[in-house]
Protein backbone atom coordinates (compact mmCIF):
# COMPACT_ATOMS: atom_id res chain seq x y z
CA UNK A 1 0.00 0.00 0.00
CA UNK A 2 1.62 3.48 -0.81
CA UNK A 3 0.34 5.93 1.81
CA UNK A 4 0.26 9.89 0.45
CA UNK A 5 -0.34 11.31 3.74
CA UNK A 6 1.64 10.53 6.46
CA UNK A 7 1.77 11.66 10.06
CA UNK A 8 5.18 10.70 11.89
CA UNK A 9 4.74 11.21 15.96
CA UNK A 10 8.22 10.65 17.70
CA UNK A 11 7.39 9.55 21.20
CA UNK A 12 10.66 9.98 23.01
CA UNK A 13 10.99 13.11 25.26
CA UNK A 14 14.60 14.10 24.70
CA UNK A 15 15.50 15.85 21.61
CA UNK A 16 18.65 14.33 19.57
CA UNK A 17 17.70 10.91 20.99
CA UNK A 18 17.68 7.67 18.93
CA UNK A 19 14.26 7.83 18.51
CA UNK A 20 14.48 11.57 17.08
CA UNK A 21 16.87 10.52 14.54
CA UNK A 22 14.54 7.18 13.15
CA UNK A 23 11.47 9.25 13.06
CA UNK A 24 13.59 12.19 11.17
CA UNK A 25 14.73 9.63 8.77
CA UNK A 26 11.68 8.36 7.91
CA UNK A 27 10.06 11.79 7.57
CA UNK A 28 12.89 12.20 5.22
CA UNK A 29 12.51 9.18 3.31
CA UNK A 30 8.61 8.98 3.02
CA UNK A 31 9.19 12.94 1.56
CA UNK A 32 11.97 11.79 -0.95
CA UNK A 33 9.01 9.08 -2.34
CA UNK A 34 6.54 11.81 -3.21
CA UNK A 35 4.66 11.59 0.26
CA UNK A 36 2.87 14.74 2.24
CA UNK A 37 4.39 14.34 5.73
CA UNK A 38 4.10 16.11 8.63
CA UNK A 39 5.82 15.48 12.49
CA UNK A 40 4.94 15.79 16.14
CA UNK A 41 7.50 15.80 18.36
CA UNK A 42 5.65 14.76 21.28
CA UNK A 43 8.10 16.95 23.88
CA UNK A 44 7.66 19.67 21.55
CA UNK A 45 3.83 20.28 22.98
CA UNK A 46 2.61 22.48 25.20
CA UNK A 47 -0.47 20.14 26.78
CA UNK A 48 -1.16 18.24 30.80
CA UNK A 49 -0.59 14.80 29.52
CA UNK A 50 -3.17 14.06 32.57
CA UNK A 51 -6.69 13.30 31.45
CA UNK A 52 -7.99 14.50 35.35
CA UNK A 53 -11.52 13.58 34.96
CA UNK A 54 -11.06 10.87 33.26
CA UNK A 55 -14.14 10.31 30.82
CA UNK A 56 -17.00 11.59 33.20
CA UNK A 57 -15.78 15.06 32.76
CA UNK A 58 -14.06 16.45 29.12
CA UNK A 59 -10.89 18.00 29.89
CA UNK A 60 -10.48 21.64 27.03
CA UNK A 61 -7.83 20.26 24.94
CA UNK A 62 -4.94 22.72 24.19
CA UNK A 63 -4.38 24.13 21.36
CA UNK A 64 -1.10 22.14 20.59
CA UNK A 65 -3.58 18.88 20.61
CA UNK A 66 -6.15 20.08 18.40
CA UNK A 67 -3.62 20.82 15.98
CA UNK A 68 -1.98 17.21 16.11
CA UNK A 69 -5.58 15.88 16.37
CA UNK A 70 -6.12 17.78 13.36
CA UNK A 71 -2.90 15.99 11.58
CA UNK A 72 -4.25 12.82 13.32
CA UNK A 73 -7.51 12.99 10.99
CA UNK A 74 -5.50 14.26 7.88
CA UNK A 75 -3.10 10.95 7.76
CA UNK A 76 -3.47 7.96 6.27
CA UNK A 77 -0.79 6.56 7.82
CA UNK A 78 0.56 7.02 11.15
CA UNK A 79 4.09 6.15 12.28
CA UNK A 80 4.36 6.11 16.17
CA UNK A 81 8.32 5.81 17.07
CA UNK A 82 9.39 5.85 20.88
CA UNK A 83 11.66 3.63 23.45
CA UNK A 84 9.79 0.91 25.51
CA UNK A 85 10.57 1.81 28.76
CA UNK A 86 9.50 -0.15 31.81
CA UNK A 87 7.84 -2.63 29.27
CA UNK A 88 5.74 0.75 27.92
CA UNK A 89 5.48 3.73 26.35
CA UNK A 90 7.31 6.73 27.97
CA UNK A 91 4.18 9.02 30.26
CA UNK A 92 4.08 11.74 27.64
CA UNK A 93 3.28 9.34 24.50
CA UNK A 94 0.56 7.54 27.01
CA UNK A 95 -0.33 10.98 28.03
CA UNK A 96 -0.87 12.39 24.78
CA UNK A 97 -3.25 9.52 23.95
CA UNK A 98 -5.43 9.52 27.00
CA UNK A 99 -5.78 12.96 26.09
CA UNK A 100 -6.99 12.63 22.06
CA UNK A 101 -8.26 9.09 21.95
CA UNK A 102 -11.22 10.08 23.33
CA UNK A 103 -14.90 8.42 22.96
CA UNK A 104 -16.68 10.74 20.11
CA UNK A 105 -13.23 11.38 18.82
CA UNK A 106 -11.48 7.99 18.51
CA UNK A 107 -14.58 5.54 19.23
CA UNK A 108 -17.74 5.41 20.65
CA UNK A 109 -19.59 3.20 22.80
CA UNK A 110 -22.85 2.22 21.32
CA UNK A 111 -25.96 2.75 23.64
CA UNK A 112 -26.72 -0.33 25.70
CA UNK A 113 -24.34 -2.64 24.09
CA UNK A 114 -20.82 -3.75 25.19
CA UNK A 115 -19.75 -2.77 21.39
CA UNK A 116 -18.15 0.33 19.64
CA UNK A 117 -17.92 2.46 16.48
CA UNK A 118 -14.42 2.72 15.05
CA UNK A 119 -14.28 6.32 14.26
CA UNK A 120 -10.27 5.90 12.82
CA UNK A 121 -11.07 3.56 10.16
CA UNK A 122 -9.27 4.40 6.48
CA UNK A 123 -5.80 4.58 8.35
CA UNK A 124 -2.48 2.08 8.54
CA UNK A 125 -0.26 2.58 10.83
CA UNK A 126 3.90 1.93 11.55
CA UNK A 127 5.24 1.46 14.78
CA UNK A 128 8.77 1.63 15.65
CA UNK A 129 10.60 1.35 18.96
CA UNK A 130 13.42 1.04 20.51
CA UNK A 131 14.23 -1.20 23.37
CA UNK A 132 17.99 -2.22 25.03
CA UNK A 133 16.81 -5.99 24.60
CA UNK A 134 16.28 -8.01 21.45
CA UNK A 135 13.17 -8.06 19.89
CA UNK A 136 12.82 -11.72 20.40
CA UNK A 137 13.82 -11.94 23.81
CA UNK A 138 10.82 -8.91 24.54
CA UNK A 139 8.08 -11.04 23.11
CA UNK A 140 8.63 -14.23 24.61
CA UNK A 141 9.74 -13.50 28.16
CA UNK A 142 7.37 -10.35 28.84
CA UNK A 143 4.94 -10.74 26.03
CA UNK A 144 5.53 -7.27 24.12
CA UNK A 145 3.20 -5.24 26.25
CA UNK A 146 4.19 -1.91 24.75
CA UNK A 147 3.27 -3.08 21.27
CA UNK A 148 0.33 -5.11 22.38
CA UNK A 149 -1.30 -1.93 24.31
CA UNK A 150 -0.37 0.32 21.16
CA UNK A 151 -1.36 -2.09 18.01
CA UNK A 152 -4.34 -3.83 19.87
CA UNK A 153 -5.76 -1.98 22.72
CA UNK A 154 -5.51 1.63 21.03
CA UNK A 155 -4.60 1.64 17.33
CA UNK A 156 -6.75 -1.11 16.23
CA UNK A 157 -9.38 -0.43 18.92
CA UNK A 158 -9.90 2.54 16.94
CA UNK A 159 -9.96 0.97 13.68
CA UNK A 160 -6.36 1.99 12.31
CA UNK A 161 -5.36 -1.11 10.83
CA UNK A 162 -2.85 -2.65 9.30
CA UNK A 163 -0.92 -2.15 11.60
CA UNK A 164 3.38 -2.56 11.10
CA UNK A 165 5.87 -2.91 14.02
CA UNK A 166 9.57 -2.66 13.58
CA UNK A 167 11.25 -3.41 17.10
CA UNK A 168 14.85 -2.09 16.98
CA UNK A 169 17.60 -3.37 19.71
CA UNK A 170 19.93 -4.13 21.29
CA UNK A 171 20.17 -0.01 21.46
CA UNK A 172 22.46 0.26 24.68
CA UNK A 173 25.19 -2.02 23.35
CA UNK A 174 24.89 -0.47 19.88
CA UNK A 175 28.04 1.28 17.82
CA UNK A 176 27.91 4.11 15.51
CA UNK A 177 27.72 1.30 12.77
CA UNK A 178 24.73 -0.27 14.16
CA UNK A 179 23.26 3.03 14.57
CA UNK A 180 23.53 4.22 11.05
CA UNK A 181 22.44 0.95 10.05
CA UNK A 182 18.95 1.17 11.90
CA UNK A 183 18.67 5.20 10.85
CA UNK A 184 19.01 3.87 6.95
CA UNK A 185 16.83 0.86 7.27
CA UNK A 186 13.79 3.36 8.97
CA UNK A 187 15.10 6.05 5.92
CA UNK A 188 13.93 2.82 3.57
CA UNK A 189 10.67 2.09 5.34
CA UNK A 190 9.78 5.82 4.50
CA UNK A 191 11.29 5.61 1.48
CA UNK A 192 8.49 2.75 0.42
CA UNK A 193 5.72 4.32 2.40
CA UNK A 194 5.62 1.47 4.90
Amino acid sequence: MTHQKILVINGHPVEGSLNHSLSMAYKDGAAESGAEVKIIHLADLKFNPNLAGGYSHRTELEPDLLLAWQDILWADHIVWVHPVWWGGMPAIMKGFIDRLFLPGMAFQYKPDSVWWDKLLTGRSAHIITTMDQPGWYYHLMYGKPSINALRKSILEFCGIRPVRVTTIGIVKKANEKQIKFWIDQIYQAGLKRR
